[in-house]
Order: structure tokens, then sequence, then C-alpha cells
């Protein structure tokens, strides 16, 4: 299978990055190639709105996420990784789901969803200080969104919230077991 990984977070080594290394660890790379993308090391503009997409499903916008858009299609399983800022994603994951928009017409407007040969699973793995669920619930919202609009039709969602200090993702008694069983799972089945 091949498997895209989405490293939603600016820290190196804080909670989402540390997750992000836990379910890498979880896939077999003898079995399963792997796409990884560190957002915030990518030079990714906002989407602008300009209905560019709507009619040719292309971006008119050039940059790194031109790198992005063929990983998208080629994936079976996709794994989605922020922290949680103000109740959403972070602002790099939030710029790459925008600009998704193409997906978005080609499935919604042209009736031409993303065919693969499996079906298409996802992970969504959240991380962030405040300790109401509405942060996670805010952020798996936007995230269904995406998932959705690339054709990926389910996904599971683990959530830790309350850790706001770096690196406190690590007093979590299962939270990096977790999330490497997960991503193992999801690369097996």
């Amino acid at each position: 299978m091949r498997i895209l990984v989405f490293n939603g977070s600016p820290r190196i080594l804080g909670n989402t990055d540390l997750l992000v290394q836990s379910a890498l660890k979880g896939i077999d790379r003898a079995v399963n190639e792997v796409d990884y993308f560190r957002l915030n090391d990518m030079d990714i503009k906002p989407c602008q709105n300009c209905g560019g997409c709507t009619d040719t499903r292309v971006c008119v916008i050039k940059d790194k996420m031109q790198q992005i858009y063929p990983a998208i299609r080629k994936a079976d399983r996709v794994i989605l990784a922020s922290p949680i800022y103000f109740s959403g994603l972070s602002a790099q994951v939030k710029a790459m789901i925008d600009r998704c928009q193409p997906f978005w017409c080609e499935k919604y407007i042209h009736n031409m969803p993303i065919q693969r040969k499996v079906h298409r699973k996802g992970l969504l793995v959240l991380v962030g200080g405040m300790k109401r669920q509405i942060g996670a619930e805010c952020s798996d919202a936007t995230a269904t969104a995406f998932f959705r609009s690339i054709s990926v039709e389910e996904h599971r969602t683990l959530a830790y919230l309350g850790i706001d200090n770096k690196p406190g993702i690590k007093d979590h008694p299962t939270a990096l077991q977790d999330v490497y069983e997960a991503s193992r799972y999801l690369s097996t089945h």
C-alpha cells in the first residue's frame, strides 16, 4: 500500500512530531511505500478563492502543492497529524487543506472522485493544550471535509487533550503506543 503522512506541526520534537514519528514506526516499510510531508517546511500559499479550479480541476497557484497533489492521488491510506490551535487545525494543515479545492470540485461538481483499487482510509492525530473536547471536534470536522473531498471515506481520530508542554505527550500513558498501533493497523487493513 501507499501511505501518505502529513505532519502539520511547526515544532520539531514537539508533541505532534513525536506522535508522527510513532505513526511512521508503525508502518512496515518492507510492504508499504510512504510519502511524508512536513508541511511547515513547505512553501504553500493560501487558497485565493479565484475559482480557477472550478472548471479545470487544477489549481492555478504553482508552489510545493505540486508535490502533494500527485501523492494524494496515489495514496491508499492518509495520516494527518496536527496540533490544535484555537479549536482548529494548525495554519500549515489548513493551508494545505484549502488548496485541495480542486479535489472538491472534481468530486462534487464534476462527479469524478479519486479512484483507487482499495477502499481509502485515514487516521487523524490531534494534540492540544485545551482540555475541552470542542477543539478536537472542530479539528475533526475540518479534517472530515478534507478526507471526504479526497475520497478517504472513513477515518479514525485519536485526540490527546490537556497536553501543552513540550514534549508532554511522552508523559501520556498510551498516546505513543496508540498511534503506533493505529498506523500499523491502518497500513495492514
